[in-house]
């Protein structure tokens, strides 16, 4: 009896010996598993199919130089290159526009799987691929074969997160046309501004309603509206993915110019390009350099998913994107005739229906019920209310058939000059971009791609009547009629999302565009120098200073001193010059400031909370200095009676608004950063962070794979820092490229993770640091994709087997 306690002491310690043994085993093989899941970057590999052995070098960063035989060889080593690094970001993008993650993710994901599969996406893509050309069809099988062999090949261990989730599905060829399709329709959402818009015409005056995105000169033309429930627009906009809390893109994106060679200290032409959208962890982009027989050359930048360049140049040309933001998606209102047709001009014409079924993680799959009409998918169902004699379809030129958007990229890649690069251009069907152009001869140029409806009436800022034709579309802007631009006598061209034409122009484009600060600025920082060096380029790409600030910093200046912390943070803005400074104050007094001040002008109007952004433009407005927006200064049903003093002077309805604003502005940063605004810094909350899509909701290792950096810029600087929830960063220039077409070696660029989508590869981040450092003074700005770069990170051999 007097042993057994000794024994069970024993017995117990030899429990906990064996449990800790397990778990130290358990660990270990998770880490093992973990670890055999990183890629290899040296060796011989097998990959089937190609025609002969592909080299593949690498440098510090991880950055690919292939040497293939041909095309095809290259499009696969890319595919193999791109699922070995970047698989887990490319089932994300295909589930993503097939509407399938709440596979993975549950309830959570089911409004966007909702929204994708009655646009119809996959559908869509598949039959695209059948209409494409032979030759760009077999590079997209090409590629896909390069993907399916790393998957074939490593099983669960292709990227660590199968390891949970398990192999994903076999590559398809048509799965690549689903970055365009997604892409097209981010890229061109101006039916979501239609909705917000008819949700807010039964609470302002016309002339109100106008001014939320104030016009600028396009030309009027007739239009019918119908009358459409607000409550009903509301629960419809609800149900609509949005940015950034689940779409994937900003409402605007970008910066591209180039200059000639006689603007060129190397005596060629320059095109800097950096396109702005939303953040993750790894970014869009992959870069690399692709070496094909005869001197002939690709290098810049790819996505993950697609087998061509996305931006970059080869042998003669260079080239870059930014958004058109033209108006190519329509909401039309459809009058049911009985429980399952609707009415068009030639009498009652049933749906088109079709049954999605989502598979949902963690309960039973749901069912959806697509509607079509002649117009399109219908997308009031989503929001799922009693129909009310109407139902609304939405026709966007992004979805309509045989997108040759891949033939036109394929095409581009392979141009050699302008008038090549022209038409390639279009065939580019969508989506809707300006693409800029530079070509080693020493020409310039911009073409505007992507399908651009004519309509019969109306203007289509409002959804429009479907049941009579009146508002139908008759055909797209023959693209020789689009207004390109080839070598203007100024030498440079620009383009960062401002309209591209004067505001009486043909054809139509639309009527909303965005502020031109940016694209100010980066003529002013043109100006400076007669002949660009392609680090001048890369300089201006950091730019900083807002013209935004600048235009509007007078308001603030002339307002009479606050009391208190409001006082001390106005007087700070006195001497400012609009640099938005990381180390500086100045930056996080004047965004609180303004947004504040657009919440009172929106809400003096009536619009409520929500229903309409907060934008510069519509502030830029309501402070223009002859008064024209000062009636948004002071609540609406005062607009009638006389004011006692002039908008802006002591005492004016503006004066006041700016006054409270900027009271309201000091009191929230307080709150955040503490008493005293000398000592608040923008970088402090002004910080890009690239996450990982699933391990940012888990404790520990969330914080861990999160790549965060404090930026300069705002949401109006040329270096794009677009603002989310607080003052976060949320998207920007995620690459940033710089071209010499003066010789082979002219490649440069950053993107602001890494190359690598697994968190424990050396790659995940490590581009990070340079793509954050604000000044040239850091050290280089850009990784140079060169020729002769050095197997610093590796050498790989892919052989046909």
């Amino acid at each position: 009896m007097r042993q057994r306690p000794g024994r069970l002491r024993r017995f117990l310690m030899r429990g906990l010996l064996t449990a800790t043994l397990l778990l130290v085993l358990a660990v270990a093989g998770v880490a093992g598993l973990l670890w055999a899941s990183l890629p290899p970057h040296s060796g011989r590999v097998a990959l089937p199919g190609l025609s002969a052995p592909a080299q593949v070098v690498e440098d510090g960063f991880g950055i690919p130089r292939i040497t293939a035989a041909s095309e095809r060889d290259a499009a696969m080593t890319l595919g193999w290159l791109h699922a070995r690094d970047r698989l887990f970001q490319m089932e994300l993008m295909r589930r993503n526009a097939a509407g399938r993650l709440a596979e993975l993710a549950g309830p959570a994901a089911l409004r966007l799987d909702r929204f994708h599969r009655t646009l119809g996406l996959e559908g869509r893509a598949e039959k695209d691929f059948a209409a494409l050309p032979a030759e760009t069809r077999d590079i997209l099988q090409a590629y896909a074969d390069g993907v399916n062999a790393w998957m074939e090949a490593k099983g669960r261990l292709a990227a660590p997160e199968f390891l949970a989730l398990g192999i994903p599905e076999p590559w398809r060829p048509w799965d690549s046309l689903l970055w365009a399709k997604t892409m097209g329709l981010w890229l061109s959402g101006n039916w979501r501004t239609e909705i917000d818009r008819a949700r807010l015409a039964s609470l302002l005056p016309p002339d109100w309603l106008a001014e939320l995105w104030p016009a600028d000169g396009s030309p009027g033309r007739p239009d019918q509206r119908a009358a459409l429930a607000p409550d009903r627009l509301a629960r419809l906009a609800a149900a609509v993915p949005h940015f950034p809390e689940d779409a994937p893109l900003p409402a605007t994106a970008s910066n591209v110019w180039a200059v000639n060679g006689a603007h060129s200290v190397t005596g060629a032409p320059l095109l800097a390009s950096d396109p702005h959208l939303g953040f993750n962890a790894p970014i869009l982009w992959y870069l690399v350099r692709v070496e094909l027989p005869e001197g002939r050359f690709l290098a810049g930048a790819t996505s993950p998913g697609v087998p061509f360049m996305v931006i970059g140049r080869n042998e003669r040309i260079a080239w870059g994107f930014t958004t058109t933001s033209s108006d190519t998606q329509d909401v039309f209102v459809e009058r049911l005739a009985g429980s399952d047709r609707y009415e068009t001009p030639d009498g009652p014409r049933p749906f088109t229906l079709r049954e999605e079924a989502i598979p949902v993680r963690g309960r039973a799959p749901e069912l959806l019920r697509v509607r079509e009409t002649r117009h399109g998918p219908v997308v009031s169902d989503l929001e799922g209310s009693p129909e009310e004699g109407t139902v609304l379809a939405v026709r966007m030129a992004n979805l309509e058939p045989e997108d040759s958007a891949a033939a036109g990229l394929l095409a581009l890649n392979r141009a050699t000059s302008l008038a090549e690069a022209r038409a390639a251009a279009a065939l580019i069907t969508s989506p809707p971009q300006n693409l800029m152009v530079a070509d080693a001869a020493g020409g310039i140029a911009m073409y505007l791609t992507g399908r651009t409806p004519i309509r019969r009436a109306g203007d289509g800022s409002q959804p429009a009547p479907g049941w009579d034709g009146s508002h139908d579309w008759v055909g797209f802007v023959p693209f020789d009629e689009m207004p390109h631009r080839e070598n203007p006598p100024g030498g440079q061209l620009v383009n960062a999302n401002n309209r591209v034409q004067p505001g009486d122009a043909e054809p139509y484009l639309g009527r909303d565009w965005f502020g031109d600060w940016r694209f100010r600025r980066i003529q002013d920082l043109l100006a400076q120098r007669e002949r660009q060096a392609p680090q001048d380029l890369a300089v201006m790409q950091r730019d900083s200073i807002s013209l935004f600030a600048r235009d509007t910093l007078p308001v603030l200046r002339a307002l009479p001193r606050p009391a208190g912390t409001a006082g001390a943070a106005r007087d700070l803005l006195l001497s400012w010059d609009g640099s938005m400074a990381t180390d500086r104050p100045q930056p996080l007094i004047f965004n609180a400031w303004w947004r504040a001040a657009a919440r009172l002008a929106l809400a003096h109007g009536g619009v409520p909370e929500g229903a309409w952004p907060a934008t510069a433009e519509f502030l830029r407005f309501v402070l223009r200095p002859d008064g024209a927006g000062a009636h948004w200064c002071r609540p609406r049903a005062e607009a009638g009676q006389p004011q006692a003093a002039p908008p802006f002077a002591p005492g004016g309805a503006c004066a006041a608004l700016a006054t409270q604003a900027l009271e309201e502005a000091a009191a929230e940063l307080v709150g955040r950063y503490g008493p005293e605004p000398a000592a608040w810094r923008w970088g402090e909350a002004h910080q890009a962070r690239f996450t990982h899509p699933l391990l940012r909701f888990l404790p520990v290792l969330g914080e861990w794979s999160t790549i965060a950096v404090p930026t300069p810029g705002d949401g109006e600087t040329v270096n794009r820092g677009g603002l989310g929830a607080g003052f976060a960063h949320v998207h920007g220039p995620g690459l940033r490229a710089v071209f010499d077409l003066s010789g082979p070696e002219g490649v440069w660029a950053v993107i602001g993770t890494g190359q690598s989508g697994n968190p424990l590869s050396a790659h995940w981040g490590d581009q990070a640091p340079l793509w954050a450092a604000p000044r040239a003074e850091d050290g280089p700005l850009l990784l140079q994709l060169g020729r002769g770069s050095e197997a610093r990170g590796g050498q790989l051999t892919l052989a046909p087997r």
